[in-house]
């Protein structure tokens, strides 16, 4: 027989209990419910904010959606002020601007219908391959001379920049770049399209591209990609490259099929690239580029909007001007 002292009965006990209970509370306890992470919609684009606030600002008979692909886009439509129209100028903002820009665009989309220009001022979507960061290409890993290590890891890099800076390319690149420079340039260049088949519902005899800033690049590499017989004529006001992009205005615009006008500002620097980009012209003898040099006004907006106007109409309607 088994005796047991009388301290033990208690641990006894207990431990009798938790093995039969414990596996009954295990079988019965639910499983604890597995909660979904809420699913975060995607924020609008900065664009279509600024276009939806537009559209409760800009008279509601100058608004047009335009339909570009999948996307449906605002474009500010004003007619041409004149029985006989001169035809369509589309408005292409830069980078961080909307459709009524105080700068260039808004001036410039109120005042040509005056000289019997229609203007159509579109909304871009936005671009993202500026804000990826970039990345070295890496070194070749063919053809190592073992004989100097130090010269072997530390040459490649270097040589490589500068073959890179001989054949015009940035040896710093972006990952996923050009798929995202082709999906950015597709977007862009639908809305173009939109814009231009718009002009032609309006029997328009001359359809003009206008780019501000960056817009004046993209409407460069437009034509000059697409080469569209619709479009007749090109101005570029202070245009300038967007970083990350190739080719460079300055190669880009004097090479251009179409009458051009190039407008920029008495600036330093773009003094200097101007008279790059009309040298470039001159060495592909194309007579078609024609510069118009503006003086900066500070604290004058006025007066140097009502001047980018006028030399712009001079350069569209020069018969009808008296500049």
């Amino acid at each position: 027989m088994l005796f047991l002292h009388r301290s033990a009965l208690p641990a006894l006990c207990l431990s009798l209990l938790f093995t039969s209970v414990l596996p009954v509370q295990a079988e019965d306890a639910p499983s604890p419910a597995v909660e979904k992470p809420a699913e975060r919609q995607a924020l609008p684009e900065r664009s279509q904010q600024e276009a939806s606030a537009l559209e409760r600002q800009v008279p509601q008979q100058e608004q047009q959606q335009l339909q570009a692909g999948s996307d449906s886009f605002l474009a500010l439509w004003k007619p041409a002020n004149s029985a006989e129209a001169e035809g369509v100028v589309i408005l292409i903002p830069g980078a961080g601007e909307n459709a009524d820009w105080p700068q260039a665009i808004a001036p410039l989309r109120r005042k040509l219908p005056d000289a019997a220009w229609g203007t159509l001022s579109l909304s871009l979507p936005d671009v993202s391959v500026d804000t990826l960061p970039p990345r070295l290409i890496e070194p070749p890993k063919a053809a190592v001379d073992t004989s100097s290590k130090e010269g072997s890891t530390a040459a490649k890099p270097v040589e490589q920049a500068a073959s890179a800076e001989a054949e015009g390319t940035d040896p710093a690149v972006v990952p996923g770049a050009d798929e995202q420079d082709k999906t950015d340039a597709k977007r862009i260049f639908d809305r173009i399209d939109a814009a231009v088949a718009f002009a032609q519902t309006q029997s328009a005899r001359s359809v003009v591209l206008l780019g501000h800033g960056t817009g004046a690049w993209w409407a460069a590499r437009y034509l000059s990609e697409k080469q569209p017989s619709q479009v007749q004529r090109l101005v570029m006001v202070a245009g300038k490259t967007p970083a990350a992009r190739q080719p460079d205005l300055q190669q880009l615009a004097p090479a251009l099929k179409v009458p051009t006008a190039d407008v920029f500002y008495q600036g330093a620097q773009d003094r200097k690239n101007a008279l790059e980009r009309l040298q470039a012209a001159k060495r592909s003898k194309n007579d078609s580029y024609k510069q118009v040099s503006l003086t900066a006004l500070p604290g004058n907006s006025a007066a140097e909007q009502e001047q980018l106007y006028r030399r712009v109409r001079g350069w569209l309607s020069p018969k009808g001007s008296a500049d």
